[in-house]
């Protein structure tokens, strides 16, 4: 018993570090080659939340995967407030989503262990990791013919080309991991159930604020996936 805790203390180190790399790689790509705060911002989302997807395979209990994401909300807080990880936090726009980004991956990861349903967890934070960045950037950097989307008279702050891109990148990235997660074989329901999740995550974006869509997206998928998988 004693060995297993010191392996899974063992692991959440080896984790915090992993994570302090990377976030040092991208405020080096930040300064050394003048990248934009959206696109380091949107790379560090990326990687950070995929290297996620082993949780549940390293981690027996949620206990250690809590202790990562209040760290990372912690260094994250402080370095908003003391102007550090410009990687991270130069953008125009007032932004929640770093913070919550932790918390989401915590309270996905909860859900699946009390499950007892890896799947649970890996959907969701697919879908977080591949076609948020995917909607953000190609909403951000083609604005020719790409109106932002109106809705009973109330302009969102999203575009039509990032809410289409994400819904079809949310239907193709649910349907290969379906496809996966039911013995490599199609059936009809896999494609009715990556519909439903594609439009409920479209929906969680499209209505999200001020990065709140970091929450919002793993849960809706995995409120579709607790009801109807």
């Amino acid at each position: 018993m004693e060995n297993q805790v010191g392996s899974q203390i063992g692991i959440t180190i080896v984790f915090l570090i992993t994570f302090l790399l990377l976030l040092t790689f991208n405020e080096l790509a930040y300064r050394r080659l003048g990248l934009k705060g959206e696109y380091t911002r949107k790379l560090a989302h990326f990687a950070a939340t995929l290297s996620t997807l082993i949780f549940p395979f390293i981690f027996n209990n949620h206990w250690h995967v809590l202790g990562l994401a209040i760290i990372f909300f912690i260094l994250l807080f402080i370095s908003r407030n003391t102007r550090h990880l410009k990687s991270i936090h130069d953008i125009k726009r007032v932004s929640a989503g770093s913070f919550l980004l932790p918390v989401a991956i915590y309270l996905t990861f909860l859900v699946s262990h009390l499950l007892d349903n890896k799947f649970l967890f890996i959907l969701p934070i697919l879908v977080l990791a591949i076609c948020d960045p995917v909607a953000g950037i190609l909403g951000m950097n083609h604005q020719i013919n790409n109106r932002k989307i109106r809705i009973f008279k109330k302009t969102l702050n999203k575009t039509w080309l990032g809410s289409i891109s994400f819904l079809v990148s949310c239907y193709l990235v649910s349907i290969i991991a379906l496809y996966y997660n039911n013995q490599m074989s199609f059936n009809p329901e896999i494609f009715l159930l990556a519909l439903i999740i594609a439009l409920t995550g479209t929906l969680a974006e499209m209505f999200s604020w001020k990065g709140t869509d970091n929450l919002f997206i793993p849960m809706s998928v995995l409120l579709v996936l607790v009801l109807f998988y």
